[in-house]
């Protein structure tokens, strides 16, 4: 029983360490949140994009601003990048299932907004 306590406080610790500046998940999250990282999980949830389809779905990104939000994210293990050997190379983006477990609630938190901001018709 000892043993099963000690394995629940370090569940315990585990769990309160994203309050510590040196915990790797806060990166995620900061990622995830950040300004553009939303919106690019947002623009992967039904389809592979190529990076100039990410860019046009994502009005007002720039070249620059979309490459490092990528790069975070493939970093992170979130989106997967596939280069194919053409001459210019083709790049393809797309949600690892880290990705789509984490864009789910992203996707839902989005629809609900949209929702409520949608002109509701009288009736």
């Amino acid at each position: 029983m000892a043993g099963s306590a000690q394995d629940r406080q370090g569940e315990a610790v585990r769990r309160y360490d994203v309050f510590h500046t040196d915990c790797p998940a806060r990166d995620v999250v900061d990622h995830v949140t950040s300004r553009w990282g939303i919106w690019v999980l947002i623009s992967l949830r039904s389809s592979d994009l190529r990076f100039y389809e990410l860019r046009e779905s994502i009005q007002g990104i720039s070249e620059k601003m979309l490459a490092q939000t990528l790069r975070a994210l493939v970093q992170d293990g979130l989106v997967w990048r596939e280069v194919e050997p053409t001459t210019p190379p083709q790049v393809t983006y797309g949600l690892t299932a880290f990705g789509r477990d984490l864009g789910a609630p992203l996707t839902e938190l989005f629809d609900r907004i949209t929702r409520q901001l949608s002109p509701r018709s009288e009736g």
